[in-house]
């Protein structure tokens, strides 16, 4: 037996008439057309309720403290420790060699130098900022800090 396209036909009950709804009483879906009374899914927009809304309840994210502060100026300055100049040879140091010895990220203006580890090279520090303690290190090693120009 060969089968035809003509002849292929859906399984029985694999497809359903489609609801006409709000075509009067006798339907069994009118008036309401099967919504029910009042309420959010009984308007337009079938009940679209936006994300946290809490039935006109004071929101949760509201009830909630602000807390914290996140700094944008924070990515604009990077932080560079003492171990890691201790990598480069000693002499003159600025913001363009520490980019060069990949130190400092791309997006970083200006970098700043943190007691973290040892420093035993003396270096010129040319237009960096420091912690005290970081200058104190550098001082104590033999290194200086010159001025911007």
């Amino acid at each position: 037996m060969t089968m035809r396209l003509n002849e292929l036909s859906p399984v029985e009950g694999a497809r359903s008439e489609r609801k006409r709804v709000g075509r009067g009483i006798g339907s069994g879906l009118g008036k309401t057309a099967g919504r029910g009374h009042k309420g959010s899914f009984a308007r337009s927009g079938k009940g679209k309720i936006k994300a946290g809304f809490e039935g006109g309840q004071m929101p949760m994210y509201m009830r909630l403290p602000k807390i914290g502060f996140r700094s944008k100026l924070k990515d604009n300055v990077a932080q560079v420790f003492l171990y890691q100049l201790e990598g480069l040879e000693a002499g003159e140091i600025d913001f363009a060699k520490l980019r060069e010895a990949k130190l400092v990220p791309a997006k970083a203006k200006q970098a700043k130098i943190v007691k973290q580890g040892e420093i035993t090279k003396a270096f010129t520090l040319k237009g960096l900022l420091a912690t005290a303690g970081a200058k104190a290190a550098i001082e104590a090693a033999g290194g200086k800090f010159a001025d911007a120009e």
